[in-house]
């Protein structure tokens, strides 16, 4: 009832197989990695660090990164991709070219071109990039400065005078001695 119809296949010579490479092959089990390998060129290499992995103190690096674990201190990435996956925890002050926040960020975080808080990001503290995107359902608790292309990434929202000083008080008057005290 259900048959196919099969043509009939030549008969020719089996194909050789493919030559094996020992070239790395991505690991597509892992969604935040696929999206970071589809975003960025062929040529980018983009390091992780896993779930299990805790890191203190100054992290640097010339590649594009991956967060799943825990990383409490400093990120700098100048010129390249941060993605803090969704089950990165980040407790630093971060520098990137662009930040993607899928997890926890607890600290300011500074891009030279994009910050992209997603739907189960959660970030608290201040935001400074050119681009800042926070999707509906995402947590974000600080400020946001979205400064021009060309500033220095290095300075730290917090540290950028207003443009209007603040009112000062008025003084305050002292009351008027009162005539049944005498």
């Amino acid at each position: 009832m259900w048959k196919r119809d099969e043509a009939p296949r030549p008969t020719s010579p089996a194909p050789a197989p493919a030559p094996v490479s020992s070239a790395p092959v991505p690991r597509e089990a892992d969604p935040a990695a696929s999206r970071v390998a589809m975003s960025s060129s062929a040529s980018r290499e983009v390091a992780h660090i896993g779930k299990s992995v805790v890191i203190k103190g100054e992290l640097t690096a010339s590649e594009d990164l991956v967060i799943e674990g825990q990383v409490e201190g400093k990120v700098e990435l100048r010129d390249h991709l941060l993605t803090i996956g969704p089950n990165g925890k980040v407790k630093a002050q971060v520098f990137a070219r662009t930040v993607v926040v899928e997890g926890e960020v607890r600290g300011n975080v500074m891009a030279t071109e994009r910050i992209d808080i997603r739907d189960a990001g959660s970030v608290e503290g201040d935001l400074s990039a050119p681009r800042v995107a926070i999707a509906d359902g995402a947590h974000f608790r600080g400020s946001i400065d979205m400064q021009r292309g060309g500033a220095d990434v290095k300075t730290p929202a917090s540290s950028i005078k207003p443009a209007v000083p603040a009112p000062t008080p008025a003084p305050a008057i002292a009351p008027a001695p009162s005539p049944l005290l005498k």
